[in-house]
């Protein structure tokens, strides 16, 4: 796991190269709740690109691991819950919380870029 990177993703900067282009200013890893990965102060608007087997995300690229079960239920389990808490923390500050997934990304990038652009404009 030492090789697993929290920040500058290839997701992560796909969605940031996107933003960017379109003329969004923005901040990384901002000191609030769960360090989102994107923050606007401006617009209060947070975004959180989230990978699907680290945060157990309900889609095909998900499945539960076979080998070391129990450790691997217990942590992402615990990533789920700690989102979800910092979700709440930050929306009960004022911000709006957006999620983008991996798959989404994968699947049709274009439409997951423009949906995410639109909360923007």
């Amino acid at each position: 796991m030492s090789r697993v990177h929290g920040k500058d993703t290839k997701p992560e900067i796909t969605v940031r190269k996107y933003l960017y282009s379109n003329g969004v200013r923005y901040r990384l890893h901002a000191n609030l709740p769960g360090k989102p990965d994107i923050s606007v102060r401006k617009k209060k608007l947070v975004v959180f690109v989230n990978g699907c087997f680290w945060h157990a995300h309900n889609c095909k690229r998900f499945s539960w691991p076979q080998a070391h079960s129990d450790f691997w239920k217990k942590k992402i389990e615990g990533n789920v819950a700690r989102d979800n808490k910092n979700y709440e923390l930050l929306e009960q500050a004022g911000w709006k919380v957006l999620v983008i997934w991996e798959c989404e990304l994968k699947k049709d990038k274009e439409k997951a870029l423009k949906k995410l652009y639109s909360h923007f404009i």
